[in-house]
């Protein structure tokens, strides 16, 4: 079983606490713009594989389109079928939403962000944008892609963050 979600990553500068030496205020430059980008993440919580793709919109067709990169990265397929635990947003529940051969969606209750572990894999992808300033949506995307990239490597630090004490042992 694996869990899916997705991000709003824009020209809005996420901003945090920083240290900084004493006596000595930091300075993070800000401009807020709005425009956005979106990641679709998806994550095996037993073994830490992830998967991840930006897409420039949230909709039923960018959905699709995710859902059918998906299926090619694990190899759906009529022997080989893979469960997605996901929300219930509005593209993820329509009846227009194409799912690939060996994909089978489960939906969450209605409001209740706290019991999807894709969730928590925003605390990991948000590291390099953090109290940065990118000057176009390409010097995002690319830090973005960077960091993905270096995270579906990381099998230890995606399952420390998304598998709950209460997620299913099966693999």
């Amino acid at each position: 079983m694996w869990v899916m979600d997705e991000h709003r990553i824009g020209l809005k500068p996420l901003l945090r606490r920083i240290w900084a030496p004493r006596g000595q205020r930091p300075i993070v430059r800000i401009q807020p713009r709005y425009q956005w980008l979106y990641l679709y993440a998806f994550a095996h919580p037993n073994t830490g594989r992830s998967f991840y793709l930006l897409m420039p919109t949230v909709s039923i067709v960018a959905f699709s389109i995710a859902l059918s990169e998906f299926a090619t990265f694990v190899g759906a397929s009529t022997q080989r079928q893979i469960l997605i635990l996901l929300d219930k947003a509005g593209w993820h529940v329509s009846p227009d939403v194409e799912r690939p051969t060996g994909l089978g969606l489960r939906f969450l209750p209605a409001y209740s962000p706290e019991l999807q572990p894709a969730e928590h894999l925003w605390q990991l992808t948000d590291v390099p944008l953090l109290n940065r300033w990118f000057p176009t949506l390409d010097d995002l995307e690319t830090a973005l892609a960077q960091r993905c990239s270096w995270l579906q490597d990381q099998f230890d630090l995606v399952r420390s963050t998304t598998r709950f004490h209460w997620w299913p042992a099966l693999v």
